[in-house]
């Protein structure tokens, strides 16, 4: 009897992080619509308006993981501009925060994906209850 309970509790143990590992969310950005659509556990759950890289710059397509996760970060190559929300998918590149209102829906950034502070925040906090690794973000032309 002992043995068996002893498999069960192991079994609820083990079982149990694979609940959590199943949960994902999905970024899905738009460059021609200059939108990005959120599934969680593929349900749409948003789609807002971004700016991607405008001329002479490049957002590039493709499925990343994400990187890492930086709330208040600041840009070194770009003169210290502020990145608020900011999940890295792609070396330098990632999605966050933007105070350049007036321009999402538009190309705009040097190659990061652009979004209202209000709704890199909803995102951020998303990725983090989710983990990083459950989310991706998938960039198409």
């Amino acid at each position: 009897m002992r043995g068996f309970l002893l498999a069960a509790m192991l079994g609820g143990l083990l079982a149990a992080p694979l609940t959590a590992e199943a949960s994902s969310v999905v970024a899905r950005v738009s460059i021609s619509k200059q939108t990005m659509t959120v599934t969680e556990n593929g349900v749409v759950k948003y789609r807002w308006k971004v700016s991607t890289a405008r001329s002479g710059y490049v957002t590039p397509t493709g499925s990343y993981s994400a990187k890492w996760a930086s709330k208040n970060h600041r840009s070194r190559k770009y003169d210290n501009a502020p990145m608020p929300y900011a999940i890295f998918y792609n070396g330098g590149y990632a999605v966050h925060a933007t105070f350049d209102l007036k321009r999402l829906g538009r190309p705009a950034s040097h190659g990061c994906v652009r979004l209202h502070p209000d709704n890199a925040a909803v995102f951020f906090s998303m990725a983090q209850a989710k983990g990083l690794r459950n989310t991706r973000i998938v960039i198409a032309r």
